[in-house]
């Protein structure tokens, strides 16, 4: 899975002030990923707020997404839930032609056990089509799942090819990296610490801060990978007071702001989620028009 190598974007969905979903804006922010150098796309991943969005709104944000980026880019599908049965139907169900590969986050709410979670994702590879990104992030689900379970269901499950590790836990990544098959992918979920992930054997990550940066994030993200640290180090500090900025009052609205600024989009976000205060967007605008002029 080469092509899941580097800096993948977990997309927003951009909403105009009546709250309907803004094709322009997401067309504008395909073209400004592409652009700036991201290796692959994640199309209504927790960040795009699917939880918020109709059957319809998602049908829409997915078929903008595809037609804007036109096949420049490998295209990730978030396909998960908490409900086992419904994430079966829906990957038997759906047309999964545009996509490269499926990212599904481990089961919130329900708080499963680790035979639990090796169940549902074992479900979930018995009927996928396309390769499966696990997604551990458990600030999310209430449940961390832990190195061995990932491990069991990479060897058991050949379509399981990689996993979104987002449990802020720096050792638990290096020993997913130190224990995990060969050609399985332990990829960040986590912005702030993607570089010492990258540098201990990590394949790269699916990162919000990427898509208001994609230039200068995607660049760190290749010279970790080719083990230039120091370049890599200077740009991991220039991003770093935006990477705590933006999730300081909740994700999304944090990245919206930076679209907000940059002119590609507005800041709206449905609730129970609302817009940062005025501090936070304050300094979120200076610092992105210090980084841009």
């Amino acid at each position: 899975m080469q092509s899941l190598i580097g800096t993948g974007v977990a997309l927003v969905t951009p909403f105009k002030k009546d709250f309907s979903v803004d094709v322009e804006a997401l067309k504008r922010i395909v073209a400004y990923q592409i652009e700036g150098g991201i290796d692959y796309l994640v199309v209504l991943g927790t960040t795009g707020e699917p939880a918020t969005l109709t059957q319809e709104e998602k049908e829409l944000v997915i078929n903008t997404v595809v037609e804007a980026n036109n096949g420049k880019l490998p295209l990730v599908l978030g396909v998960g839930g908490n409900n086992t049965h419904q994430v079966v139907e829906e990957l038997k169900t759906r047309d999964l032609s545009a996509f490269t590969a499926v990212l599904s986050v481990s089961p919130y709410y329900n708080k499963p056990t680790q035979e639990g979670i090796y169940q549902h994702f074992k479900a979930i590879a018995e009927v996928s089509p396309l390769p499966i990104i696990l997604y551990n992030v458990p600030g999310r689900t209430a449940s961390n799942m832990l190195p061995s379970t990932v491990i069991r269901l990479a060897n058991d499950f050949k379509n399981i090819v990689a996993i979104k590790e987002a449990a802020g836990d720096i050792v638990q990544a290096m020993k997913l990296i130190q224990t995990k098959p060969k050609d399985f992918l332990v990829i960040s979920g986590d912005d702030m610490v993607t570089l010492p992930m990258v540098l201990a054997g990590g394949a790269g990550v699916i990162s919000v801060i990427g898509e208001g940066f994609p230039k200068q994030f995607s660049a760190m993200v290749r010279l970790g990978l080719e083990r230039k640290v120091d370049e890599a180090y200077q740009l991991h500090y220039l991003l770093a007071d935006v990477i705590d900025m933006i999730f300081e009052q909740g994700n999304p609205a944090g990245i919206k702001e930076v679209f907000k600024a940059l002119g590609l989009s507005e800041n709206y976000v449905r609730l129970p989620l609302v817009t940062v205060n005025e501090d936070l967007a304050n300094r979120i605008r200076n610092f992105v028009e210090k980084i841009v002029i």
